[in-house]
């Protein structure tokens, strides 16, 4: 489906004109361009398209519009005639033609991305190395390891994961371990924010958010679940990872000297696991979040929605929650 609209039916389509006729001042969506799944693969499925759109990026398509001319001589094939033929099944959805040359649509860069990354031509494994931090389980060393195409971080003593993730392997390039975890935690820090705001990090839909107890397959008293109502993409996560991006909790670690847009995320107990997540109702469903830093402790309040109803500052040594 287009992004720009989910609506096929005409006459559904034709409401929407008269509903635009009656009010000009009420934007309506339309449908600019829709190819079907089969269609997509179909047009990609060409070496001398792929090769178009790889040109597009090396002559910097991104930030402005590139020549006939200078497309044609980037790409490996003689025929102009040929290779018009190919630049024409792309244009469109995937390139945007205009009076001083083509450029990328979004499904295009897209396309790119996906290919010359390495998300979907490549695999990768990288055998164990350190990771930062210790164990909210048992307080052992951390090691990571990357296969099948995730990135994982768990106990060298006890063997429990902190977090397993889906990551591209593009990410790995040119970089060592220490770099690559950093990039990890933005990058899935950065997704599960997304959902929490209401954001699909697939394909920026709207995703509901809940609270949920005793949830299935999962080694948490409570976790939150995200799912996108347009590509039903799913997360599954504790809840405290999607305090990150809450105000007071961001505050409350800087004064101490934490920085939790870079600390990585699997450090903190709180985080990856549920050990310091109380439930203080069940009907409505609430919880408490107790996240000791540097002798303080900030309580988090947080209700069926994975809203902050609360938050307060209080002394970690008179706390009731577990160490980590």
């Amino acid at each position: 489906m287009s992004q720009f609209d989910r609506t096929t039916d005409s006459g559904a389509k034709a409401d929407a004109e008269s509903d635009r006729d009656a009010d000009e001042s009420e934007p309506v969506a339309r449908t600019e361009s829709c190819m079907s799944p089969s269609d997509v693969f179909a047009t990609l499925g060409n070496d001398t398209r792929v090769e178009i759109l790889r040109a597009l990026l090396e002559l910097g398509a991104d930030e402005e519009p590139v020549s006939f001319t200078d497309l044609f001589e980037q790409v490996d094939i003689e025929d102009s005639a040929n290779f018009s033929y190919h630049l024409r099944k792309l244009t469109g959805h995937f390139v945007k033609q205009g009076d001083d040359g083509y450029e990328f649509r979004y499904p295009g860069r897209k396309v790119v991305s996906s290919i010359f990354t390495g998300t979907l031509t490549e695999r990768a494994q990288v055998g164990f190395f350190p990771a930062e931090g210790t164990c909210y389980a048992c307080d052992g060393d951390l090691h990571g390891w990357y296969v099948d195409d995730t990135l994982s971080i768990g106990c060298t003593d006890c063997g429990t994961v902190q977090v397993s993730y889906p990551f591209p392997s593009g990410a790995l390039d040119d970089r060592e371990p220490e770099d690559f975890l950093q990039a990890f935690h933005h990058y899935v820090r950065h997704h599960y924010c997304l959902a929490a705001d209401g954001v699909c990090p697939e394909c920026t839909g709207s995703v509901d958010t809940a609270l949920v107890r005793d949830p299935e397959e999962d080694d948490l008293d409570v976790a939150v679940t995200h799912r996108c109502g347009r590509c039903g993409y799913r997360l599954r996560s504790t809840v405290g990872v999607t305090l990150l991006d809450d105000a007071d909790v961001l505050v409350f670690h800087s004064k101490r000297g934490v920085d939790l847009n870079t600390a990585s995320f699997w450090q903190f107990d709180w985080c990856v696991s549920d050990a310091r997540t109380e439930i203080v109702s069940e009907e409505p469903l609430r919880v408490q979040l107790t996240l000791p830093c540097d002798g303080d402790a900030l309580r988090v309040l947080v209700d069926e929605s994975v809203s902050v109803v609360d938050t307060e500052i209080v002394d970690a040594d008179v706390t009731d929650a577990p160490e980590a």
